[in-house]
């Protein structure tokens, strides 16, 4: 019998594997890999590969070149310089109309400061000196001396005597919102007429005074005090008290303008009392009696239509 053909079979049964084993490590090659083999690279394709992974964080912090820019620099720095320069053009022409940083004194004041005054404009026959103090040439915050004006008390007057006057035509079934916004805007616009007549009497008589526009308003709002008080009292005691109250207030108004302003409007020897003949002392003096004699005026227009 003849037994070289199996074993021929065997053995190629048994190469078969090794064979195919070889081949798919060959083809294998031509898959997709894992990983680049880099051993073998040049030095210029390692250049290139690092310059491909620093692209996404180059590319990620685009300002860096911008920032590194000289002419980005400067036209930054041009426009920083323009942006200053626009704001203190603006802080200027604002303080021109609009005095920022003098409005600031005129609210310097605290709760002394405030029952102080509050009792100088009700009852102002005791007090004796009526002289602002001064530091330097500048007078003093208002909290450190109670003659200096200040625009707290006038703001918060008009704005009480706004409310006071609602609750006196709710009173009176009288209250309505277009009411109520004709009596603000009424109030406030004689209280303009009123600081805009004494500027020009100011003028026409010549008078050389420190007084400004901000301290005729200040003074001019000291009337709303007595105001409240005349209300207030007819309110709750009926119209005897509100005519006894509100002639109490224009008579405390009417001396307090008048030791305020004289030592303001008049030269210094007619203010300290003494008799001084002229022509413009007497047009200072009556100046100064006409804006005191218009205080109680007002004060009784504003506030009679709201008693009854």
């Amino acid at each position: 019998m003849d037994y070289s053909t199996p074993q021929n079979v065997f053995r190629q049964r048994k190469l078969y594997p090794n064979m195919r084993l070889r081949n798919t490590s060959i083809d294998g090659s031509d898959g997709s890999q894992l990983f680049d083999d880099t051993s073998g690279a040049t030095p210029a394709s390692q250049m290139g590969y690092k310059n491909q992974q620093a692209g996404p964080e180059s590319a990620a912090y685009p300002g860096q070149s911008l920032l590194s820019d000289p002419m980005s620099n400067l036209a930054m720095a041009y426009g920083s310089s323009l942006a200053s320069q626009g704001k203190e053009m603006m802080d200027k022409n604002l303080d021109r109309f609009i005095p920022i940083s003098k409005l600031k004194y005129y609210f310097a004041v605290d709760t002394v400061y405030v029952g102080k005054k509050l009792g100088l404009l009700v009852f102002p026959y005791m007090h004796q000196n009526w002289e602002v103090n001064y530091q330097q040439d500048t007078p003093v915050a208002p909290r450190f001396d109670v003659n200096a004006p200040d625009l707290y008390i006038p703001t918060m007057g008009f704005i009480t005597y706004i409310l006071v006057a609602g609750l006196a035509l709710g009173t009176q079934n009288r209250f309505s919102p277009e009411l109520l916004g004709v009596q603000a805007s009424s109030a406030f616009v004689w209280l303009i007429m009123e600081v805009l007549a004494v500027l020009l009497s100011l003028y026409l008589v010549t008078v050389n005074t420190d007084l400004t526009t901000i301290d005729l308003l200040a003074f001019s709002g000291y009337k709303y005090v007595g105001m409240i008080v005349g209300v207030v009292s007819g309110l709750l005691f009926g119209k005897p008290a509100y005519y006894l109250s509100l002639l109490w207030c224009c008579a405390a108004i009417f001396i307090f303008m008048i030791r305020t302003l004289r030592l303001k409007l008049l030269s210094e020897s007619a203010a300290e009392g003494r008799l001084v003949r002229g022509a413009r002392n007497q047009l200072r003096m009556y100046l100064t009696m006409s804006i005191a004699a218009a205080q109680p005026i007002f004060m009784y227009w504003l506030t009679c239509h709201l008693i009854r």
